[in-house]
């Protein structure tokens, strides 16, 4: 009798432990993303970066690497990342330069493989059989094969293969390798060099005007459906919103490829932006994502973090990624097994509460001013005087709400730190209210001791609350700031109405571009734009706030296109408006 009742309390405790774990994520990726380590690239202060990322599915377990981290993380839900500490140059001298940079990370047979960009023929290439422990050991110690952004292939039938490049006059480039050797089998080949010409994404700037550098392409990714090829690359660069993954699909590994038309990832719009240079992988379900390259761009143009979105091919082997509402909470693959066509299943409906609402602070930095934590722009950043504890920010949700979730992005102002660093972390407290004068606990993270930069809790139960409240316990280092205190949930008011006179002008001049223009609504705070080149495949969106007219410069000169609006407020989202199509005036 005492065993069972001991086995249902373990069984209880168990069902509580589960009903409490968190079933969301949200974009950037909470990382303990480690401190640039490259002092000219700190000019304008210091200050987190990485890039470039890699998710590969090992045993079960996603592995993430990314430039310069000092190590890897690894994960067995896509929620909870462990880091491994490990530093993969065997000459290393100093703790401030390049380590492994644009890593690429295949696996061959049951073992996983890592390399560096270099342009050196005598840089390792890394093997392990079980990398969550740390235990690596060098496969072949002078790699001849050298390039920037490298990435390696295992086709079905065994064979290797590996792509690189980065430049704005050179292409892509792939080459087989000998499996027992790993030396190149030939000459490596050409496999694509971008035509900004045509499609209007791939120009260069932060508004594609060609008229400053040629566009970069980068950070190539080999993926195999259905016996076709997408090999994926970035563009036009990393430092400008519309950075993104395009992709060219071929019948052969190094084949002739040809493009699909749009971004395969693509994120414009919201509160952090960019999806370019990342990977495809899949889940434990089989389901396809991406993860790939968000942009900060302020203390540096390589500041930068990550984001994961659902992606996979539709019936006719169309390859897209799912950024819609792409920084707002998610449901992790643990928890939903999505067989739509579009993945649209991941997304939660939890709306932002809090945009442009009003905020009280305990002290102002210069112009860091209170609104830049709610302005849904990680560019912008609110900072308090100091790091001392009891620094506060309170933002006023307008009315009532259920409030389901919480992300804090911690900005860098006046950090002290170069490089990865272990052992540092956050604690604060945030609190919750219907009448702005008595608090009650909403999340207590006074005892963390770990680094948790842009922290993301979903709640185990809603809560009803107009006030919220982030008061400053411990910073890792520099002054407490935060570049979005952003409150995911439901208002209690009308979703907006539908968007009225939507407008697409396309011009003969230049068809790559077209202004965008729509009557504002006076109850939506947000629209997402939709289009693509065919009525039922819509695989792109671009948010845009507080404004109702947005120049698109985007499309391929050689398509008609199509495309759809909804508004959104706190409440929900409107209807789409029926699909209009806009024809190529050529």
């Amino acid at each position: 009798m005492k065993k069972l009742f001991f086995i249902l309390v373990l069984f209880i405790v168990f069902q509580n432990t589960w009903g409490q774990r968190q079933q969301t994520y949200c974009n950037p990726i909470n990382l303990d993303y480690g401190y640039c380590p490259i002092p000219n690239f700190t000019t304008w202060g210091k200050h987190r970066a990485t890039a470039d990322p890699v998710i590969v599915n090992y045993k079960g377990d996603y592995f993430l690497f990314s430039t310069n981290q000092w190590g890897y993380w690894w994960s067995k839900d896509m929620l909870d990342w462990t880091f491994v500490s490990r530093k993969f140059l065997r000459t290393w001298n100093t703790g401030l330069y390049d380590e492994l940079c644009a890593p690429a990370v295949g696996i061959v047979g049951d073992t996983m493989i890592v390399f560096g960009s270099t342009y050196s023929s005598n840089f390792t290439l890394w093997m392990s059989t079980n990398p969550r422990q740390n235990e690596w050991k060098p496969l072949v110690d002078s790699f001849e094969i050298g390039g920037w952004d490298p990435a390696f292939f295992t086709d079905d039938d065994g064979r290797l293969y590996m792509y690189n490049g980065s430049s704005n006059r050179y292409p892509l480039y792939g080459v087989e390798l000998d499996r027992k050797t790993f030396k190149p089998k030939g000459t490596r080949k050409e496999m694509y060099l971008m035509e900004p010409w045509r499609y209007g994404w791939q120009r260069f700037g932060e508004y594609q005007d060609d008229t400053f550098l040629d566009p970069f392409m980068e950070g190539a990714w080999m993926t195999k459906h259905n016996g076709k090829y997408y090999l994926q690359y970035g563009a036009p660069a990393t430092e400008f919103s519309h950075y993104a993954d395009g992709v060219v699909v071929g019948p052969k590994p190094l084949d002739y490829f040809v493009p699909q038309s749009d971004p395969v990832s693509y994120k414009p719009g919201g509160f952090v932006r960019g999806a370019g240079h990342g990977a495809t992988f899949q889940d434990n379900n089989q389901n396809y994502w991406h993860v790939s390259t968000e942009v900060i761009s302020v203390k540096n143009n390589f500041e930068r973090r990550i984001g994961i979105w659902p992606a996979g091919f539709d019936h006719e082997d169309v390859m897209w990624s799912n950024t819609f509402f792409g920084d707002y909470p998610h449901y992790l693959p643990s928890v939903k097994n999505d067989t739509s066509v579009f993945g649209n299943g991941y997304f939660t409906g939890w709306m932002l509460l809090n945009y442009n609402k009003p905020v009280t602070v305990s002290s102002t930095l210069g112009t860091y001013t209170a609104n830049n934590a709610v302005d849904e722009n990680i560019k912008t950043y609110w900072s308090a005087t100091s790091d001392k504890a009891g620094e506060w920010i309170a933002s006023d949700l307008g009315a009532i709400s259920t409030i389901n979730a919480v992300q804090i992005n911690y900005a860098d102002q006046d950090a002290t730190f170069m490089g990865k660093q272990l052992g540092i972390y956050h604690q604060y407290k945030m609190y919750y209210s219907l009448d702005g004068k008595n608090w009650k606990i909403l999340i207590d993270k006074s005892q963390n001791k770990t680094d948790i930069p842009h922290d993301y809790v979903e709640l185990s139960t809603p809560i009803q609350a107009r006030y919220v409240k982030l008061e400053n316990i411990h910073m890792p280092t520099g002054k407490f700031a935060i570049s979005g205190l952003r409150v995911f949930g439901k208002g209690s008011g009308n979703i907006p109405d539908t968007v009225q006179n939507f407008v697409v002008l396309r011009t003969e001049k230049d068809p790559r571009s077209a202004w965008i223009r729509w009557r504002p609504a006076d109850d939506a705070y947000a629209y997402n734009i939709y289009y693509g080149t065919e009525p039922t495949k819509l695989y792109n969106c671009i948010m845009v706030h507080g404004v109702a007219d947005y120049w698109f410069k985007g499309m391929d000169i050689k398509k008609d296109y199509y495309f759809s609006i909804e508004a959104i407020n706190e409440n929900g989202v409107s209807n789409r408006i029926k699909i209009m199509k806009v024809d190529n005036p050529l």
